[in-house]
């Protein structure tokens, strides 16, 4: 019997690779570069299954025709780039790679707090620069960060790891929004209690931190309004998806000092940035690298892998999301 025909979108760690063409006839994207719709829908006429990324854009118009593809295993625990309504209609089976890259994101989100809240970029760019005239009592003063309240919006899995990084590790007091209830004992495991709306989370925090789901439900969650109601000199961080903020209106924020800054590692429209954002001292960017560790990329990938190989063995995957 022929093994199922795979298209792997970008290229992924060695080991992942390895196992996935051990089980499946794989096709690599050698050049490592976005895919065109055009590309992704031919694709999904050509393949048994088709591995994307969150670089790889899967609107409703891709799955137009009468596609081969029965099973898009994402690399990634997001999948608001892929419409799933239009994969399930067309019989697609959706599966992501949730848990395995709870921990480094949550040590991202942190990097990008403490970097931000002790000006660490702007002080490496002084010091590339040339341009430090050594030390002094008033040089580049931040914020501290112990005993300071952070506000978490979204209390899921990447959401617990970073209050508890906040709380145990640095002294921080830890409030948070879910749209669920969250059981107060579970919450107390991580230091942290729940507020009733965004809003009383935004007002109540020194460092607000997003870690709730994309797409159209929390497309522009933060706001002009929600920007507004932050605390005075507060800080905004972002490891989640770039559409939960409105970039135009974070900018203006930051420019009239609505917040005092912003550490971001995602961006609505990836891999561009917004030259206003680049400009700005007060915010700290990251290409995106929440889940960037040898560990981590591995073990998403061979989470893909026993996803689809569950699949084609009539089995249901450990991470079906449709």
């Amino acid at each position: 019997m022929s093994r199922p025909r795979i298209l792997v979108t970008r290229r992924w760690p060695a080991a992942a690779e390895t196992a996935l063409a051990e089980r499946f006839d794989v096709t690599l994207n050698e050049a490592d570069l976005p895919m065109t719709a055009d590309q992704l829908r031919q694709a999904l006429a050509d393949y048994d299954a088709v591995l994307p990324t969150v670089s790889d854009k899967l609107p409703a118009s891709v799955f137009e025709g009468s596609p081969r593809a029965k099973i898009l295993g994402n690399f990634g625990v997001g999948y608001n780039h892929i419409d799933v309504a239009a994969a399930k209609a067309k019989g697609i089976a959706v599966t992501n790679t949730p848990g395995v890259l709870t921990d480094c994101t949550a040590d991202i989100a942190m990097l990008l707090l403490l970097t931000v809240a002790r000006r660490g970029g702007e002080g490496e760019r002084q010091i590339r620069a040339d341009e430090w005239k050594g030390w002094c009592p008033t040089h580049m003063i931040g914020t501290k960060v112990s005993s300071k309240t952070v506000g978490i919006i979204g209390f899921g899995r990447i959401g617990k790891a970073f209050a508890q990084r906040c709380h145990f590790g640095f002294g921080m007091d830890v409030v948070f929004y879910n749209r669920s209830k969250v059981d107060e004992a579970e919450a107390a495991r991580y230091g942290a209690r729940q507020l009733a709306t965004v809003e009383d989370a935004l007002g109540a925090s020194d460092f607000v931190s997003l870690h709730c789901p994309g797409g159209a439900e929390n497309r522009h969650l933060m706001n002009a309004a929600r920007f507004a109601a932050m605390k005075k000199g507060a800080f905004l961080i972002n490891t989640a998806r770039g559409d939960v903020v409105d970039e135009t209106a974070l900018i203006a924020a930051l420019q009239t000092g609505v917040i005092r800054g912003a550490g971001l590692d995602v961006y609505e429209a990836e891999p561009q940035v917004p030259e206003k954002l680049k400009a700005m001292e007060n915010v700290v960017l990251l290409p995106h690298l929440g889940s960037a560790t040898e560990e981590t990329r591995t073990a998403m990938g061979m989470k893909v892998v026993e996803n689809i190989t569950a699949f084609f063995e009539g089995r249901e995957p450990a991470d079906r999301v449709v």
